[in-house]
């Protein structure tokens, strides 16, 4: 058995080192900018713990909550977000992988020519005149080199370069998870502001559909009065008129009623399937009240502001392993294995063999790379801040502008429901006034148009309240 033992040190550039370890200072990390305060509350209203939040409690419809599992299950944008979350996870493995000694088997056969005025070339034929070799230790010309074991590698991390690694690919693997949680909660969000739009569509097409009968009778009554003499071929046509153009939006409504459907089945991840759902439920008051909570805890636990903190966070150790690049690395190499120059005496005992080697190194041509690559990263940290200090303040933004919204579109809806009250008795009392002889039929025309377009407003209303629900659940964090 032969044992090769190495262990280099290279003192001789332990000067150099010194000066790299030195110098390295000078690169130094980008200092980052204060985060700008939150407010204590939101538009100064009071607020209360938001840990109750969660996306059953807010969409209590049972038909919303079945496409909303169908989404979450099904959509494709989802489960290509899970895919990235995999592929995060395994850069996180493959980053740990790179702190562990690296093995591997291997076998290999070479070929060596050695001139005669080498080294190798002289000693070699020099020792094959001694008498203490026997025939098969005896070196053939050319030299075959056969191997047949284990080589090993490894970097010891004795300044922490490989674990700011591992650190910044935990970051961004947290960060995926984050950004897919946000995905999702857009999902949500989307499915339930279609859903809401569908049966405010459905709402509308009720509406129509029952001031066409009301049409349809004052047609019926100008029609006979026409035939009795007390009205007008103009009164008839008017009257016909508004109805035609009545009929006519109900096919808009249909047009607008398939889109949304196919949007929602999009979502669902299918081409097409039954969307059921409550027509009543635009019609119902806003699910329980939704405190928006302390404006740090809610926005800060919000998955796309966590996922732009993962993201500073990621990048900070980027800039720690880039500045640690440029001190020396501690590698260490082994092999165990057979070696021989005679493929017919390679596996025997006598060729078992090993080796080992250690040694520092140190960039010293390529620091310039180093230092742009340093630049680099400090250039990411301060992009990967300002972005989250953005999206902080988004998100307090859009927190704000929904509580407001939810409470200026109640009242407005409230006071739209008093015209559509007021209307209807309007267009009553024209209706008796017009039999009477003490209202023309032009008044009779604008008090059911009037009646039909507060209708449809108060729809709108009761579907933009929903939507700013929609829209505080998602600025919350779903």
């Amino acid at each position: 058995m032969k044992l090769n033992i190495k262990i280099i040190i290279p003192f001789f550039i332990m000067p150099c080192l010194i000066a790299i370890i030195t110098s390295c200072g000078s690169v130094r990390q980008a200092g980052l900018p204060e985060l700008k305060k939150l407010p204590d509350s939101f538009n100064g209203l009071s607020s209360a713990p938001a840990e109750a939040l969660s996306w059953k409690a807010v969409f209590t419809q049972p038909d919303l909550k079945g496409l909303i599992d169908t989404a979450l299950k099904n959509n494709l944008n989802v489960q290509s977000g899970v895919q990235r979350v995999l592929v995060a996870g395994l850069n996180l493995r493959l980053s740990r992988s790179k702190r562990y000694p690296t093995l591997s088997a291997g076998i290999s056969a070479g070929l060596d020519h050695y001139g005669d005025y080498t080294m190798n070339g002289v000693g070699n034929y020099d020792t094959n005149f001694s008498e203490n070799l026997n025939e098969k230790q005896r070196i053939p010309s050319p030299t075959p080199d056969y191997f047949a074991g284990f080589r090993s590698s490894w970097e010891i991390d004795i300044w922490g370069k490989l674990s700011e690694k591992k650190r910044a690919a935990y970051n961004r693997y947290l960060s995926s998870q984050a950004g897919l949680q946000w995905y999702k909660t857009q999902v949500i969000s989307q499915v339930a502001e279609l859903y809401y739009e569908l049966t405010a569509l459905d709402k509308r097409l009720e509406i129509l559909q029952r001031n066409i009968l009301l049409q349809n009778k004052g047609l019926e009554i100008v029609e006979a009065q026409m035939a009795g003499g007390r009205a007008t071929a103009l009164a008839v046509s008017q009257f016909r008129a508004q109805r035609i153009a009545t009929q006519g939006r109900q096919f808009e409504i249909l047009q607008a009623i398939n889109r949304i459907e196919n949007e929602l089945n999009l979502l669902m991840g299918r081409y097409q399937g039954n969307i059921g759902r409550d027509t009543s439920a635009i019609t119902k008051v806003l699910p329980r009240e939704i405190y928006a909570g302390i404006p740090a805890k809610v926005i800060l636990a919000r998955p796309d502001v966590r996922e732009a903190e993962l993201e500073l966070a990621a990048s900070k150790a980027d800039v720690s392993a880039a500045k640690k690049a440029f001190l020396p690395s501690l590698t260490l190499d082994a092999y165990a294995g057979y070696n021989s120059f005679k493929l017919p005496l390679l596996f025997s005992p006598a060729s078992i063999a090993a080796g080992f080697l250690g040694g520092l190194s140190a960039p010293l041509l390529n620091r310039a790379a180093l230092k742009n690559s340093s630049l680099v990263a400090n250039s990411a940290q301060l992009s990967a801040f300002y972005n989250y200090q953005r999206q902080i303040i988004k998100a307090y933004q859009e927190v704000s502008v929904q509580l407001s919204a939810i409470e200026n579109y109640k009242q407005a809806y409230r006071f739209k429901s008093s015209e559509v009250e007021e209307l209807k008795k309007a267009v009553s009392t024209a209706n008796d006034l017009y039999l009477s002889g003490y209202a023309s039929y032009l008044e009779v025309i604008v008090a059911q148009r009037s009646v039909l377009e507060a209708e449809m407003q108060q729809v709108d209303l009761k579907q933009k309240s929903y939507s700013s629900l929609i829209n505080l659940f998602r600025a919350l964090g779903g």
